[in-house]
């Protein structure tokens, strides 16, 4: 997926300083980030793979305030270099920050434009586009960063354009990806930019991953809203509605009972959430269709009104566009790994088609699309199986020389 992005262009004609140097990438690490999404920019920039094809980058380990650094369980790292190798780095990546709540060192922020202007390319990994926003690197562009933190990232700096619902974002010179397992497309697709899809893909073998997800995070959205909900106007408006998404009502129904215009219920909704209340509305509805055909036995057409949607072709539109699969698809899928005590009975307390293994005749269970994210959590049993096997589904994730799947929001 692409986007036209304003900044993109003029990204794309700056240049780096004479002191900088495109293969050398900077790791700004800080006290209390998470070791997981420290480690993935470690392991992709300063591991020496050429043997298997890919091109080896300089990497720099740099401390954004004084250590030693403290990360999760305890741990106690050193940095070898301080703020000043930044100033040599053709790419900076954050890859966490501490806290959304509390602001970075102001040193960091200041290396960290100076890296900008000089024409250093800026990466955040989940967290850390609260840093790139900051810093102010983030003004007026799009970004995005682990869907539980978009609303507050959208709240409190209102000139980004965070969208919850993308892997990763691209807009030139500045990248920011959603949390945890992300950090690794956007590193990958980072590789990819600079010397193409086959070095990507080698470096995807490496790491036992796919060289390139499809879909976005609304997959793993749940009804989560910022904490600072609570003490907004809108709190109570939001609350009605995750109550009655079994009701047909629609955006200009939220409006009135929030006592705004459409216009302006829009803008407070969306400095609220980080998201359109339609979008909001319509993901909830599908997060609802989920649930009831995990936990339940009624008919797709029974879901599609217990969820508010006007018609089950309403559903399916919505479902698959969010999720890659059809309701009945994402069902059958879904009860097939599951143990068959497990299942949910018919309203007679029998188990009734939950207990018997899926019939797999004119549609599969889940399309190959699907079937190519099994690091996101793809649906099929078959894509959990292990990728040693070329003859097993799923294989074709690992394997040499396949066509890479569309690839997430960036730059053209």
């Amino acid at each position: 997926m692409s986007h036209d992005s304003t900044a993109a262009p003029e990204a794309a004609a700056r240049k780096l300083s004479g002191r900088r140097r495109k293969e050398i990438v900077a790791v700004l690490l800080f006290s209390g980030g998470p070791i997981f999404e420290s480690s993935i920019p470690l392991s992709v920039f300063g591991i020496d793979r050429q043997d298997a094809g890919v091109p080896r980058y300089r990497l720099l380990v740099s401390a954004g305030e004084d250590g030693p650094l403290r990360t999760t369980g305890g741990l106690e790292l050193t940095a070898p270099h301080g703020l000043e190798a930044i100033s040599r780095a053709g790419t900076v990546v954050v890859p966490a920050w501490r806290s959304i709540t509390s602001p970075p060192p102001e040193e960091a922020l200041d290396a960290l434009r100076r890296a900008h202007e000089e024409g250093a390319r800026i990466v955040g990994l989940c967290t850390g586009a609260f840093v790139l926003a900051a810093a102010g690197l983030l003004d007026g562009r799009p970004a995005t960063t682990h869907w539980m933190y978009a609303p507050t990232l959208a709240k409190r700096y209102p000139s980004v354009h965070v969208d919850p619902r993308e892997l990763f974002v691209d807009d030139g010179d500045v990248l920011t990806s959603a949390g945890t397992a992300a950090g690794i497309d956007l590193c990958l697709h980072i590789v990819r930019t600079d010397h193409g899809n086959e070095a990507a893909g080698a470096l995807a073998r490496r790491l036992v991953v796919p060289p390139r997800r499809s879909g976005g995070q609304e997959r793993y959205l749940d009804r989560s809203l910022p904490e600072e909900i609570g003490a907004d106007p809108l709190a109570e408006v939001v609350a009605w509605a995750l109550e009655h998404l079994h009701e047909q009502f629609d955006v200009e129904t939220l409006a009135a009972r929030a006592y705004m215009s459409r216009r302006t219920f829009d803008r407070r909704f969306r400095s609220l959430t980080g998201s359109a209340p339609l979008q909001w509305l319509i993901t909830q509805r599908v997060l609802q269709a989920q649930r009831l055909l995990e936990t339940s036995d009624y008919s797709v057409d029974e879901v599609a009104g217990r969820c508010g949607f006007r018609s089950p072709v309403a559903l399916r539109g919505h479902f698959r566009r969010q999720l890659g699969s059809s309701p009945a698809a994402y069902r059958a899928a879904y009860r097939a790994r599951r143990p068959q005590s497990e299942r949910p009975s018919d309203p007679d307390g029998s188990v009734g088609s939950a207990g018997q293994s899926p019939v797999l005749s004119q549609e599969s269970p889940v399309p190959p699309q699907t079937r190519r994210t099994a690091a996101a959590g793809a649906l099929s049993p078959a894509s959990l199986s292990t990728a040693t096997d070329p003859g097993k589904p799923g294989a074709e994730l690992y394997a040499a020389g396949r066509p890479s799947l569309p690839g997430q929001r960036s730059a053209p």
